[in-house]
C-alpha cells in the first residue's frame, strides 16, 4: 500500500514540474490588478495586418473567424468532427492550463511567459511546424504535433506530457489544430478582403476548403528513407564528415558543428521574424530527435519555416549519403557530454581540419530507425 502512495505521490510531483509558468502566469495575473479576482473571458487577438483594413472588412473578417473557429470558450474546430464539440471543449481547458502561459490565447506565442524564454513559443498561426514526418512545406501530421506534446523538445521551455492522460492529450491537440486553423483562415480572409475588397460566401468557402486539404494531404505524405540504414561504423561515420565539408555544412553549423551563437555565423531569420543560428550539433540536444530517422529527415527535408534547406535533391544518386551525414551528426551529438574540449575560437577558417571523428554514440535500437 505505501509503495502505491509513494508512486501516486511521484507521479503528482512530476506533473506539477510541467506547470512552473502557470505558477508565473499566476503571480503576473495577481500583480496586475487589485488583487486576485476572478479574470474576464479571453479574447482572441487580432492579427496586426487585420487593423490595415478598413472598419467595416475588419468587422467582416472577424464575423467570418467567429463563425468558422468559434471563440476560447465555445471552440471550432475547422474539417473537424462536430460530435466532437465537448472533446474540442476540454482541450480548450487543458490548453488554458498548461499551455496558454506560453503561447497565449490565440496561439501566437504571445502567453505572459513568452518574454522570458528562449527559444520563444511557437505561433502556431502560420500553420508552420518544424518537426514533421512531412516534407518541407508540408502540413505536418496529426501523429508529429502529438509526437512534440508527448516528447517535448529538449533544449527548449517545451516541456514533455508523456505522464498526461491520452484524452487530454488528443483533446488539446484537437485544441492547437483549431487554433492553427484559425491563424490560417484570418491570414487568408486579410489577403482576400485587401484584394476583392469583400468577403463573398463562395470565396470563404473555397478558403476554408483549401485549409482543410493541406492538412489532410499531409497523412499520406511521409518522407520515408530511400535506403536501409546502414551499420554505423567509423566508416560510415567518416563519410559523413567528408560530405558535412564538401557540402559545406560548416557555413552554418561550424567546423566544429557546434553551430552557429559558437561561432559567430549568422545565417538570417525564420519564418517567425527572429534570427535562427544553426544548431549546435555537439550539445546532445537535438530538438526535432536524436533517433537516427529524425535526423535523417531533418537533413532529407529541412525543417520548415527555417533557413535550414532540404537536402533530398541534392542527394538524388546517393541515396546512403543522407545516412552517412545522419551517423556523422550521430558522431557528434554528445561529444560535450563525452568530455570533448573545444577551442575557444569563432568560425574556423576554410581550410582547418574537420572535428574528430568517432562512432562510440550508437543509435539506440529502440529508436524509431527503419
Amino acid at each position: 500500500m505505501r509503495k502505491v502512495q509513494m508512486r501516486q505521490m511521484t507521479i503528482k510531483n512530476r506533473a506539477w514540474r510541467c506547470r512552473p509558468l502557470a505558477t508565473i502566469a499566476l503571480v503576473a495575473v495577481c500583480g496586475a490588478g487589485n488583487g486576485c479576482q476572478r479574470a474576464a473571458s479571453p479574447q482572441f487577438v487580432s492579427a496586426e495586418a487585420l487593423s490595415q483594413l478598413d472598419p467595416e472588412m475588419q468587422s467582416a473578417v472577424q464575423k467570418e473567424l467567429t463563425k468558422w473557429c468559434g471563440t476560447p470558450s465555445d471552440p471550432k474546430l475547422i474539417g473537424g468532427d462536430p460530435k466532437e464539440v465537448e472533446r474540442l471543449k476540454r482541450g480548450a481547458d487543458v490548453y488554458r492550463r498548461y499551455c496558454q502561459q506560453c503561447h497565449g490565447v490565440s496561439g501566437d506565442g504571445e502567453g505572459l511567459a513568452a518574454a522570458y524564454l528562449t527559444p520563444r513559443p511557437r505561433d502556431y498561426r502560420r500553420g508552420i511546424f518544424k518537426f514533421t514526418s512531412t516534407p518541407y512545406g508540408a502540413k505536418p501530421r496529426r501523429e508529429d504535433l502529438l509526437r512534440t506534446i508527448e516528447r517535448g523538445v529538449v533544449g527548449t521551455s517545451m516541456p514533455s506530457f508523456r505522464l498526461m492522460p491520452k484524452r487530454d492529450l488528443e483533446a488539446v491537440l484537437d485544441y492547437v489544430l483549431a487554433l492553427t486553423h484559425r491563424g490560417e483562415l484570418e491570414q487568408l480572409l486579410i489577403v482576400q478582403a485587401e484584394a476583392d475588397g469583400e468577403l463573398s460566401n463562395e470565396a470563404v468557402d473555397e478558403l476554408v476548403q483549401s485549409i482543410v486539404d493541406r492538412w489532410k494531404s499531409a497523412h499520406d505524405n511521409v518522407v520515408e528513407p530511400a535506403s536501409k540504414m546502414p551499420v554505423m561504423t567509423t566508416e560510415t561515420v567518416a563519410a559523413g564528415a567528408k560530405i558535412f565539408q564538401k557540402r559545406e555544412c560548416f557555413k552554418c553549423h561550424g567546423r566544429d558543428g557546434r553551430g552557429g551563437l559558437a561561432g559567430g555565423i549568422e545565417v538570417g531569420n525564420d519564418a517567425w521574424g527572429r534570427k535562427d543560428p544553426a544548431a549546435d550539433l555537439t550539445s546532445g540536444m537535438l530538438h526535432g530527435g536524436q533517433a537516427p530517422l529524425d535526423i535523417y529527415r531533418r537533413i532529407s527535408s529541412g525543417i520548415n519555416g527555417t533557413p535550414m534547406p532540404a537536402f533530398k535533391d541534392s542527394f538524388t544518386n546517393e541515396p546512403e549519403a543522407i545516412w552517412q551525414l545522419t551517423h556523422y551528426v550521430l558522431s557528434l551529438a554528445n561529444q560535450r557530454r563525452r568530455g570533448v574540449q573545444f577551442p575557444k575560437t569563432v568560425a574556423a577558417a576554410p581550410d582547418a581540419p574537420p572535428a574528430e571523428v568517432k562512432s562510440d554514440s550508437q543509435p539506440d535500437p529502440a529508436e524509431n530507425t527503419p
